[in-house]
């Protein structure tokens, strides 16, 4: 015998928490399994344990999906000002990093406390180390599960499984999985928020500046984002490289500004005037990273004094400066990547629920959904938001 609940959720992470407190609260008997040894994995890691849990500059422009209408219905109605108030209740102190990012002061382990106190006093039942068999739909219409802690049943199923990102943390394609079998299309899948990687010529000039950061703005496919780029050893990283990574795809162009907000004309002209027998590389290195400027001079600009210069040669070492060409050769895959990018195609799916179109009772919120949002708390609002919207709907 299958034991009966109102609502199943599978996956206890920050959507299917969320979705599952909302339908308890609204009194339905919710059952939420993981496989995963402990809840809500991927809080406990964000934001370098302090978990960047949302943006209180959240609107649909910060998503990507094919579909860039599809996520406006649920953040409008469940907001960064809501969840802000549910940890303002209880009692987790936070403080904005920037550009509208909240962290906790001290670590994301109160944001999964808070969760599971929520789901406590709903009457929701959590069950861990509990793998999905097997899913099927039942004559009246309802669904029963076989798990690896026995056989379950309920009117309602939300997938809230995740993509694939970070596989070590027991990320799996099983969202995907289901929604094929219940006949949704899924759109194709990629890392995003992920390091890109370097080969040749780009990696021997670089590979060996390992921790050398510097601000930039980075430019593809008509997206910019300004903020700290990372040499590492295997490529580039750092927070403006993570976003522009979900834009970018093997072949595109991918341009830097390394001096973003300089008008770089009149600054070498400024040196020409006042600095004449200083070389490019001494010059370069009082406003990039010493070892940087050392290397592009090596590599990418000729280095001489100054007044050695003509106006077509720093014509175009302004060019190269605010628009310098790398080539990357790919990412580091979901290994590393914060977030999935595709997934369950949201034309089948209903935007102010969460709802199937093609199954009745049957839910998919959170990152296994076509709606991948920047770096910056803005996935976990993503998950606060559609997971809400699942919650309200179920049973109803």
């Amino acid at each position: 015998m299958s034991e009966r609940f109102d609502a199943i959720v599978i996956g206890a992470g920050a959507a299917g928490l969320m979705c599952a407190i909302v339908a308890g609260q609204r009194g339905l008997r919710v059952l939420v399994v993981d496989h995963a040894n402990k809840v809500g994995k991927k809080i406990l890691m964000s934001g370098g344990g302090r978990c960047n849990f949302t943006n209180t500059g959240t609107t649909p422009a910060n998503y990507l999906s094919a579909n860039p209408h599809f996520c406006k219905s649920a953040l409008a109605r469940y907001t960064p000002w809501h969840f802000i108030e549910l940890v303002e209740r209880h009692g987790i102190a936070y403080h904005e990093k920037e550009l509208g990012q909240l962290f906790c002061d001290e670590s994301s382990k109160q944001i999964v406390a808070m969760l599971l106190a929520e789901c406590e006093a709903a009457g929701v039942e959590i069950r861990t180390h509990c793998s999905v068999e097997d899913v099927q739909q039942t004559d009246d219409g309802g669904f029963r599960l076989r798990t690896s802690q026995g056989a379950f049943a309920a009117s309602s199923l939300v997938v809230a499984s995740g993509g694939l990102s970070i596989p070590s943390m027991g990320a799996s394609g099983f969202g995907y999985q289901l929604a094929k079998q219940f006949g949704h299309d899924v759109l194709p899948t990629r890392a995003g928020l992920v390091p890109l990687t370097l080969t040749g010529k780009h990696a021997e000039r670089l590979h060996d500046l390992a921790g050398v950061s510097l601000p930039v703005e980075a430019r593809c496919n008509g997206v910019s984002f300004r903020n700290f780029l990372l040499v590492t050893h295997r490529g580039i990283s750092g927070p403006a490289i993570l976003q522009i990574s979900s834009y970018w795809q093997p072949g595109d162009d991918l341009r830097l500004d390394l001096l973003p907000g300089t008008d770089l004309d009149a600054l070498l002209h400024d040196w020409q005037q006042r600095r004449r027998d200083a070389e490019l590389k001494t010059l370069l290195g009082e406003v990039l990273p010493k070892r940087f400027a050392q290397r592009l001079c090596e590599h990418w600009l000729a280095n001489k004094p100054l007044r050695q210069y003509n106006a077509p040669e720093l014509r175009a070492i302004a060019e190269l400066l605010g628009n310098w060409p790398l080539v990357a050769s790919g990412t580091e895959g979901y290994r590393t990547a914060e977030v999935t990018l595709g997934g369950v195609d949201t034309d089948g799916l209903s935007s102010s629920t969460m709802m199937s179109k093609r199954v009745p009772g049957l839910y998919f919120i959170g990152e296994v959904v076509d709606v991948t949002g920047w770096l910056g708390g803005y996935n976990f609002q993503w998950a606060w938001a559609s997971g809400q919207a699942a919650g309200a709907a179920l049973g109803s």
